[in-house]
């Protein structure tokens, strides 16, 4: 069973364009702050340097405008071994308002990749 993750978030003056819409490159911010708040818990080995960001899509939906306060449902929805794919959806109201995936990899102290230890999949799945 997928464990989901939810962070809540309202709309600030400073997250919005002139025109009280949402600036598209916050979604990214936000949904790095909502992945480091899921995944705070996490033990990485020492000497390991963890999960970087390797690929981000985005397709937004529905714009979310200043004041608006809304959701972001994190979970893990693919594994390899030395990588993840992390869905992230902001929704407002029941409704979806943009899907982000993000596929971050797993790096050892070398910088190089390495498979993600297990302790670590059986949290996030």
């Amino acid at each position: 069973m997928e464990k989901v993750y939810y962070f809540n978030f309202a709309v600030a003056y400073a997250d919005t364009d002139a025109e009280g819409v949402m600036y598209h490159a916050r979604y990214i911010e936000i949904a790095e702050r909502a992945r480091s708040d899921f995944s705070r818990h996490i033990a990485i080995p020492d000497g390991d340097i963890g999960f970087v960001a390797r690929e981000v899509n985005i397709k937004y939906m529905r714009p979310l405008l200043l004041n608006d306060e809304f959701v972001v449902e994190s979970r893990a929805v693919k594994f390899g071994g030395a990588s993840m794919v992390i869905e992230q959806k902001f929704v407002k109201d029941d409704k979806i308002c943009a899907i982000m995936n993000i596929t971050i990899a797993y790096l050892g102290g070398d910088m190089r990749p390495k498979a993600i230890p297990e302790n670590i999949v059986n949290l996030m799945s």
